[in-house]
């Protein structure tokens, strides 16, 4: 049976979740509002808010989980040549990767942007004004993909400890957010992070790497990432590009 929740109520354990041959399975909770302090609660438990506009706060902890382990992260031949040049026009001038410049820009860049399956977008109002304070907070990070001046791409994602988790992503010029996925995960490399929730399976992120994981084990993994003292703080570092690309002067 489904848990209904007030702001005073905590949130189920993820046990509680709706099975297989339900309508929502993995759906753990519905009701309250989606504020920072709540989402605080949900990520260390493993579970994120997910709906669309008219409908309740909807909790979810799916099992299997869609993860991405960071010694599984790899890149085609194709895409290694794109951010070989795009790192050297980094050095040039011409481009950026940066972290938390243009937050609100990117997480509006996100709810704009279509899902496939879904109609309308999961950043309603409410969650894009809720990630937003938790940004301030120093808890939801953005990774932005800059050309000529312009954003042309990007993501954003929680940290805790050292655990990472995806959120969403956007893409005005072919290979931006790929940019910021890859820029992302060397970031993630050079911070001791291991492991990036991608909550959802999908086939973009499968061809990175990423695979499902049992709930069980997620939560083993993700109890002792949150527990772990963070990392440096979130900024561009041109070395970070090595842990993912190998040698720099590698020829395209």
């Amino acid at each position: 049976m489904l848990s209904w929740i007030d702001d005073d109520l905590p949130l189920p354990p993820t046990s509680l979740a709706l099975g297989p041959g339900s309508e929502a399975p993995g759906l753990v909770a519905a009701g309250g509002r989606v504020e920072p302090r709540r989402l605080e609660e949900a990520y260390r438990k493993g579970i994120f808010p997910w709906y669309s506009a008219g409908q309740p706060a909807l909790w979810w902890a799916p099992d299997p989980r869609m993860v991405l382990a960071l010694a599984d992260f790899h890149l085609s031949h194709t895409m290694r040549k794109t951010l070989r040049r795009f790192r050297r026009a980094v050095r040039e001038g011409r481009c950026e990767l940066r972290f938390d410049s243009a937050f609100e820009r990117v997480i509006g860049a996100c709810a704009r942007t279509p899902r496939a399956h879904q109609d309308g977008t999961w950043i309603v109002p409410e969650v894009a004004r809720a990630y937003t304070a938790w940004h301030r907070a120093g808890r939801v990070h953005s990774v932005e993909t800059w050309q000529d001046g312009d954003l042309v791409g990007g993501l954003y994602f929680v940290c805790i400890g050292r655990m990472c988790f995806g959120e969403s992503m956007f893409a005005r010029r072919s290979d931006a957010s790929k940019i910021a996925l890859a820029g992302f995960v060397a970031a993630c490399r050079a911070r001791g992070v291991d492991l990036i929730d991608c909550q959802q399976n999908t086939g973009h992120l499968a061809s990175f790497g990423a695979r499902e994981m049992a709930r069980d084990e997620f939560e083993r993994r993700l109890a002792a990432a949150v527990a772990a003292p963070p990392g440096a703080d979130w900024s561009y570092d041109d070395s970070a590009w090595d842990l993912v690309l190998g040698d720099p002067d590698a020829s395209t």
